[in-house]
């Protein structure tokens, strides 16, 4: 059994595997806790607990009155602002660890379902971090929703996407913020996407007005018109950031 004190690559895991499990999850009886404990060569208390000390400095958790552990480390504090001042490289480093400690490549840590992987080289290395970064983005906002569609609650993973709320290619340093995230079934996610939907300040499902010529078509009633002006189902942490709401409602939605 390892000493009282964490090492950073140990630290950087159990923020990956904090930022991967559903808040009401973390405690010393979950797998994935046990596993990582196996792996670190912890005890699944002693990660459990590490996971509530992340917690208690989550922001999303303080304003919503929910206390995570109520002690915790300067060690802590360094690889939340990392993490948060560089998501995207963060987000690879702990991929690349996590498989590592398991006994495997980055490259088998890639889930491409069945997609062939580039050759080597640049374009393949490319490959690979944007896989694994997508990997981490969709894991992290659907543990973050506990899997269900903010705005449905349809809780069937298969159809539910990891949504970014200012699109990739507009915020590259925020692509793998999880308060840039949504968890949209296949359907909204689409219509978010494409401005025909969108979450108000007030997290409040806002349809485009140029839906307004099929509001009495019986399958855009059940798919989309019943949610407009209900308030999304928001998740305990990592709450959507208001600046990035702000941008989808100016730049993207089709008021």
């Amino acid at each position: 059994m390892k000493g009282t004190n964490w090492q950073r690559d140990e630290l950087i895991l159990a923020f990956n595997l904090y930022c991967k499990t559903p808040f009401g999850r973390i405690h010393n009886r979950n797998p994935d806790i046990i596993a990582l404990a196996n792996i670190i060569g912890r005890s699944p208390s002693a990660v459990s607990w590490k996971l509530a000390n992340f917690a208690r400095l989550d922001p999303s958790l303080k304003q919503r009155g929910i206390a995570g552990a109520t002690h915790g480390s300067k060690s802590e504090v360094e690889i939340w602002h990392a993490f948060n001042d560089s998501w995207e490289q963060l987000a690879f480093e702990s991929e690349c660890l996590l498989a590592r400690a398991k006994g495997q490549s980055v490259e088998q840590a890639v889930d491409n379902k069945g997609e062939e992987l580039p050759k080597e080289g640049r374009e393949r290395e490319r490959f690979v971090r944007l896989r694994i970064n997508q990997k981490f983005f969709r894991s992290t906002v659907l543990a973050t929703y506990d899997s269900r569609c903010c705005v449905t609650g349809l809780p069937v993973v298969e159809l539910l996407v990891a949504s970014h709320i200012v699109p990739w290619s507009h915020d590259a340093k925020n692509r793998l913020n999880p308060r840039n995230g949504l968890c949209l079934n296949a359907i909204h996610d689409r219509a978010f996407d494409r401005g025909l939907l969108t979450i108000t300040p007030e997290y409040h499902v806002k349809l485009s007005s140029s839906l307004q010529g099929f509001v009495e078509d019986t399958s855009v009633i059940d798919l989309l018109a019943q949610y407009d002006g209900q308030k999304m189902r928001l998740p305990q942490r990592f709450v959507p950031d208001q600046d990035f709401i702000t941008y989808h409602n100016d730049v993207i939605f089709q008021s």
